[in-house]
């Protein structure tokens, strides 16, 4: 009795230990930004930049610095959260030096052309003066760009069915996939312009298109892959067609129809940039070519920037829906 109280105080005060432990790696980040912040102080800034200083960057820095600061008191209380950030920190510490670095080649060396490589204060002044605007081109390209997605992933897990599951399906259709399939999407863009008579419709087709073929191809192969013995076993039990089709094909398959999504969601983003910069007259893409002719250039940045943070959101989601979804997965090799 006394030997097991021993072991549950010490269990109790190496659990204890384990959640008070205080990590010095989550202080790279704030170093980083310390650094940058007093560069950016010290250094005069370069002539060509002075009669348009902004205090944007540094105001982003010392915010940035004040959650730095914070993160690793909340670190020592929450073990979890310690984890990610030690595991990240080296990763944003680098990243915040590149940027403080882009800072000092720009504003305060001046070491490549102003023009076409603004200075971090700049960009950060079109989110301020002009997010409104951004966010209206940003809801226009989703619109498109959700609505071209969901129509080519319904198309392309229906066709890739249709081919994985049938050989007199495969047999009329596979060689129109592969001479029409590897065909960029983009290429396609003068034909679209001329059948439909909007150039939304004409987006939305293109950014199906773009998801509709990986969509295609990775169902089918993940339907071909399933073990035939499941289907027999199944229909030994009374199982019909459509019931092996969506309890034992499309459940085996998922693995690959989400591989597929993801290479379409790539597709389809360059697909709509292309589409927008043609045909539209709205949208983050054509916002882009729009500022890009009137070398506004800490706008295109800005909006790349959004482009950016918009497709990492999109894969995160997809990420953690598959994640969900294919929890029966667990233990086997994952993205």
């Amino acid at each position: 009795m006394a030997d097991s109280l021993v072991l549950e105080k010490g269990g109790a005060e190496a659990a204890r230990h384990e959640t008070l432990y205080f990590d010095w790696r989550v202080l790279i980040p704030l170093a980083a930004l310390g650094l940058d912040l007093a560069l950016h102080l010290f250094i005069p800034t370069h002539a060509a930049y002075r009669p348009k200083v902004l205090p944007y960057f540094s105001r982003l820095l010392i915010i940035l610095i004040g959650i730095f600061a914070v993160s690793p008191i909340i670190g020592i209380f929450r073990p979890q959260f310690r984890k990610q950030l030690v595991f990240k920190s080296a990763f944003l510490g680098v990243g915040f030096l590149l940027l403080g670095l882009y800072n000092l080649i720009t504003i305060k060396l001046n070491l490549i052309p102003s023009l076409y490589f603004p200075a971090p204060e700049r960009i950060i002044g079109v989110f301020i003066k002009d997010w409104l605007f951004l966010l209206q081109c940003l809801v226009y390209s989703l619109r498109l760009l959700l609505g071209g997605f969901f129509l080519g992933a319904f198309l392309g897990v229906l066709t890739g069915t249709l081919i994985g599951w049938s050989q007199r399906w495969n047999y009329w259709i596979m060689p129109f996939i592969r001479v029409v399939g590897p065909i960029p999407s983009t290429a396609w863009i003068p034909i679209a312009l001329v059948i439909f008579f909007k150039p939304t419709d004409a987006s939305l087709f293109l950014i199906a298109l773009g998801v509709w073929f990986p969509t295609t191809v990775l169902t089918s192969s993940g339907i071909m892959n399933v073990q035939k013995s499941y289907f027999e076993v199944s229909s030994t039990l009374g199982a019909g067609t459509l019931r092996n089709v969506l309890s034992i094909a499309l459940p085996g398959a998922a693995p690959n129809i989400f591989s597929g999504l993801f290479n379409g969601t790539s597709a389809c983003f360059l697909t709509l940039m292309a589409a927008e910069m043609i045909g539209c007259k709205f949208g983050i893409g054509w916002y882009i070519n729009w500022q890009r002719e009137t070398l506004a250039y800490s706008n295109v940045y800005a909006a790349l920037i959004v482009i950016a943070v918009t497709f990492s959101f999109l894969i995160s989601l997809q990420f953690k829906i598959r994640n969900r979804v294919l929890a029966w997965q667990k233990g086997t090799i994952r993205w």
